[in-house]
């Protein structure tokens, strides 16, 4: 069947198409675009290696001096002026590179090694520096070969969030009392810009962020959404009498315009029954996806009870995810391995409602490889197509965000779901990777790990 809209002759459901030649150009830049990230990587990894010699003999020569702290800072800017000079970038800079080099060197020989080799990428690497911050120096060679694993499973989006989790079970503070010292130093800053133009800063719970900028969404949306055809607006004359132009601003710009508008009026402009009234922007409330732990979630105090996931984002602290289980509309129980985590059972999936559920609670997100996009904010695809005798069961539907979900339908990027939930992508030249269902990454381990699942 063929589509004859006046823009052409594309058949519906039609792909773009790879010539021999072009399968061959593609291939080829493949082959060479992993031999050009191996070679970076190895290059990287031997900068990050000289320069943490640098702040080794920064070190050195301040060693056995009697106002050493002072000293190895004067021997460090030093050095860091001499490699400065030399690459014509600042020395502070130079010496922040220093640092960064020599903490990589020292306490992730593991990840450093897997850099090397190509196995992980530089943001991988960025997420595990950043996750261990805040740990003593006692546990990083532990946290080091942990995460190391975690990240050659999946891409760096896919890991943050059991990256992150790991870092938090292993800090010998309870994360309830950081969470508690990092609240007290909230505030709002203002960051001047160019062109008149200035950023507003406010660090706040995780949790109050998401749910702010998914609001902001949702009402961006609306407004986008309510906008008049083309010929409405040539009819409909403004306040001051002139044709209306139409609203052109992006789902970025609205976000930021109603942003502004709720904090200094308490309600959107554009909307003048918003606010707590009846208004379609203000009737909007923010909508967000956690796991909580079983233990967790009754209040336990014991070191399994461990934080929640907020899911595509960060783990957050256990009060923040009781409180939102008790104000929450609708929540569901999950099943889950008591050592891999692996999702075993939802809310049974006899009925199309309770299907939903088990599709969320087995993919989490979408299935596409290295996507991270909540399965509240997916589409449910039919990996064999419904108009072609696909079935509507678990067994050939996973969620696929909305620009994955069109490249499956106009590229050649085929799925093919395996048993368990397994996807094979197969690309335009012929290669095949799977992912496989991600385990809910807030469990616990029983003393006993022979023991069922915990539920």
């Amino acid at each position: 069947m063929s589509s004859n809209d006046g823009k052409g002759d594309r058949p519906i459901g039609s792909v773009i198409g790879y010539t021999d030649a072009d399968l061959g150009a593609l291939r080829q830049i493949l082959s060479d675009f992993e031999d050009v990230e191996i070679r970076a990587a190895r290059e990287e990894v031997a900068r990050v290696r000289v320069l943490a010699r640098a702040g080794q003999l920064a070190r050195k020569q301040a060693s056995g001096q009697g106002a050493r702290v002072r000293a190895h800072d004067m021997a460090l800017r030093s050095v860091a002026l001499e490699l400065a000079a030399a690459s014509r970038v600042s020395d502070r800079s130079m010496q922040r590179q220093i640092n960064d080099a020599v903490e990589l060197v020292e306490d992730y020989p593991t990840l450093l090694a897997a850099r090397e080799t190509g196995a992980i990428t530089r943001q991988h690497v960025t997420l595990v520096v950043e996750a261990g911050a805040p740990l003593p120096p006692d546990v990083r060679a532990e946290f080091d070969r942990l995460a190391t694993e975690r990240c050659l499973t999946d891409s760096a989006n896919r890991v943050r969030s059991s990256i992150m989790i790991l870092a938090e079970r292993m800090h010998p503070r309870t994360m309830p009392e950081r969470h508690l010292e990092a609240r007290e130093g909230r505030a709002v800053r203002i960051r001047p810009l160019s062109g008149g133009m200035s950023e507003v800063c406010a660090p706040v719970p995780t949790v109050i962020a998401i749910g702010i900028h998914d609001r902001l969404t949702q009402m961006a949306r609306l407004v986008i959404d309510s906008r008049p055809t083309p010929d409405a607006a040539e009819e409909e004359p403004d306040v001051d009498g002139h044709t209306f132009t139409g609203d052109t601003r992006t789902i970025d710009q609205i976000r930021a315009d109603l942003f502004s508008q709720l904090l200094l009026a308490g309600s959107p402009v554009v909307d003048p029954l918003a606010g707590d009234g009846t208004g379609p922007l203000g009737a909007i409330r923010a909508k967000v996806q956690v796991v909580i732990p079983a233990l967790t979630l009754v209040g336990s105090t014991t070191d399994t009870a461990g934080p929640a996931d907020l899911v595509g984002h960060s783990p957050i602290d256990p009060e923040t995810a009781r409180q939102l289980a008790a104000g929450a509309t609708w929540w569901e129980r999950l099943v889950t391995h008591p050592v891999s985590g692996a999702v075993l059972a939802a809310d049974g999936y006899a009925r199309p409602a309770a299907l939903n559920r088990w599709l969320r609670a087995r993919d989490q997100h979408c299935r596409t490889l290295g996507c991270r996009i909540p399965a509240i904010n997916c589409e449910v695809d039919h990996n064999d197509d419904y108009a072609k005798g696909g079935k509507t069961e678990h067994g050939n539907l996973c969620h696929l965000c909305q620009r994955h979900h069109s490249m499956k339908q106009f590229t050649a990027w085929r799925i093919r779901q395996l048993d368990g939930g397994i996807l094979q992508f197969t690309s335009p030249t012929g290669r095949i990777y799977t992912d496989h269902p991600p385990p809910v990454s807030v469990h616990f381990t029983p003393d006993d790990p022979s023991d069922p699942a915990p539920f």
